[in-house]
């Protein structure tokens, strides 16, 4: 309990702290107020965007004929160079011909027998009908000489067909090339003995020019593009579409401009793919069958595209995408929003936004929904960061 006495003796204490309490309300008033975060951000406004997708693919020859002989016999010459352009019809191998020539001149003799035989048949006939007019001969010596004239007639169309036959075998015995482009390797040289028609090729010619390239395309993707066909939000470009453009192995990219010929109609079962076959002008033959390369095919255009810079969009911790966007009076608010695909380095938004909204795409670590910023375009905020 506090007695009289020390009470007054505690008195001048307790007016000094009512006093520095006056002090520092005093002081309140004049502290500078806090200013508003400054954020970049931009503005989103709806443009005709020309979608396309990056697609990995394979080149492949346009046309691929593997030689290999038709006859049988010792390979004479080798008439080509390895790795050499050649044209249709060019002499690639020669088989020694001699049994084959011979054979040609025995059916040739042949042939000349059996038209001997004809004619003499056909003078016989002849004589008969006469013969039998007169009564000298029976109808069936007539008819017998009448069946030997149209079977020797026959005698000779088989005669004919022989030498026809020697003949091809004879020209088989010279292998050309059966189209125009580059010959690989031989798989036989001079001396060696060829099969007819055996299984395995000895030289194969491939065109190069024009040259495909077999893409792969998810099928799911396929599905997504159909379905936003479908509802309105794309539309189909058909020059876009044909265009073609590919990226080398090593990053460079191709000059020459392909177009789209053929899309799978069946689904790999194995894969979940479809295969877009695009044809290529290689006139330099820069393009070799089996590269890997990547194929940018165009697909649709939006026409009223929102895109957002991709520093611009975050995730939520149910993994949904977000912006920050800064409405009236410069107060911030978070926006789901829904992404499409990755357009060089911004996102094609499809739903959340609306042409005109600023989007904060820089200080974002001091921004947060609820608050008021300081909003500048975001190439603004980069520059007075590096003058100050």
């Amino acid at each position: 309990m506090t007695t009289p006495i020390a009470r007054l003796a505690l008195a001048p204490l307790m007016l000094a702290a009512l006093a520095l309490a006056g002090c520092g309300n005093a002081a309140k008033p004049g502290a500078p107020p806090s200013q508003a975060p400054e954020v970049g951000v931009v503005t989103i406004t709806p443009q005709r965007v020309r979608l396309t997708s990056e697609l990995p693919g394979r080149t492949a020859a346009y046309r691929i004929a593997e030689v290999r002989p038709q006859v049988g016999g010792i390979l004479l010459q080798r008439l080509f160079t390895e790795g050499a352009e050649v044209k249709a019809g060019q002499a690639l191998y020669q088989i020694d011909p001699a049994s084959y020539r011979a054979a040609e001149s025995g059916a040739r003799a042949q042939l000349a027998a059996a038209e001997a035989q004809a004619a003499n048949a056909r003078a016989l006939a002849e004589r008969t009908q006469s013969l039998l007019a007169s009564k000298v001969i029976s109808q069936q010596d007539y008819d017998n000489a009448q069946a030997a004239r149209r079977a020797a007639d026959a005698n000779v169309l088989v005669a004919k067909a022989a030498l026809e036959s020697a003949r091809i075998n004879l020209t088989y015995t010279r292998l050309t090339a059966p189209i125009s482009g580059r010959i690989g390797r031989s798989a036989v040289t001079e001396g060696a003995l060829l099969k007819a028609v055996q299984d395995d090729s000895i030289a194969t010619v491939q065109q190069l020019d024009p040259i495909y390239v077999d893409v792969t395309q998810s099928s799911t993707e396929l599905l997504a593009l159909q379905r936003e066909l479908a509802a309105g939000h794309l539309k189909v470009d058909k020059s876009a579409k044909a265009a073609v453009t590919l990226t080398l192995e090593d990053g460079s990219a191709y000059e020459q401009e392909g177009r789209l010929e053929l899309t799978e109609v069946s689904v790999d079962r194995g894969t979940g793919t479809v295969v877009l076959r695009a044809v290529f002008p290689n006139p330099n033959r820069e393009l070799l069958p089996g590269m890997f390369v990547r194929a940018h095919v165009g697909e649709a255009v939006a026409e009223a595209a929102l895109l957002v810079p991709q520093a611009g969009v975050s995730r939520n911790a149910r993994g949904e995408a977000t912006v920050l966007v800064v409405g009236e009076g410069d107060v911030v608010s978070e926006r789901v929003v829904k992404t499409s695909r990755v357009i060089n380095n911004q996102w094609l938004v499809t739903d959340g936004l609306k042409g005109g909204e600023r989007v904060i795409v820089e200080g974002l670590q001091k921004a947060k929904a609820g608050i008021t910023v300081h909003a500048v375009p975001a190439g603004e905020k980069a520059v007075a960061r590096a003058q100050g």
